[in-house]
């Protein structure tokens, strides 16, 4: 019967047969546990969680910053804005009391010519103004002056009456009126700028019943 397995012969080196190899092999220090987790490149570490957590904290602190120093620049301009507003009212508010003072000192003047200027209107009525005279050269010379001082009159026949400007001496029932007007002027009203500096008292034409 011949042998199968060769012998070796003398001055070859005989490598031991390690029997286990195969089992080590396979057994289960070999084999991959199917449930646990694989690490891979693209998957965040909790290292990486934590930088990312730090840098947004850095950015918050930054964006607060930039808010903190952004606030006081914002709250100058409302103030500036504000200001500015209260110095044009201000302004207004003198400029209006400014005014209405420059109109009572006018009144104050001329009002004591309003009765010489009554006695001119008068004298219109009565033709005594007719013609190129020396008392209506002095009566348009006065008018002209007291014009330029700001006095204005008011009131003529024809005109609807008004209760805040005119006061009725007199009511006469009239066919031919449907308001409230004025059928004859007494004595002419005044007024300076926006100052009434005295109402028209008038003869008022009334609706008929």
């Amino acid at each position: 019967m011949t042998d199968t397995n060769p012998t070796p012969e003398d001055g070859d080196e005989v490598q031991p047969v390690n029997e286990g190899s195969e089992a080590t092999a396979s057994g289960p220090a070999s084999q991959v546990d199917p449930e646990s987790p694989e690490t891979t490149d693209d998957e965040l570490t909790v290292e990486d969680i934590l930088n990312a957590t730090q840098a947004e904290g850095l950015e918050d602190e930054l964006d607060n910053e930039r808010a903190a120093d952004a606030e006081p620049e914002h709250e100058h301009l409302v103030d500036l804005k504000r200001l500015s507003a209260e110095y044009a009212n201000y302004r207004k508010r003198t400029e209006a009391n400014r005014e209405v003072e420059r109109e009572r000192m006018t009144g104050d003047v001329v009002k004591a010519l309003l009765p010489v200027l009554d006695d001119l209107d008068r004298a219109e009525k009565h033709g005594d103004l007719e013609g190129d005279t020396p008392f209506s050269a002095i009566a348009a010379k006065l008018r002209t002056s007291v014009a330029k001082l700001g006095l204005a009159p008011f009131g003529a026949k024809g005109e609807p009456f008004d209760h805040n400007l005119h006061e009725a001496i007199f009511q006469q029932p009239s066919p031919d009126v449907e308001v409230e007007t004025i059928l004859d002027v007494v004595e002419t009203g005044y007024t300076v700028g926006s100052t009434l500096l005295r109402a028209a008292k008038v003869v008022v034409a009334v609706p008929a019943e």
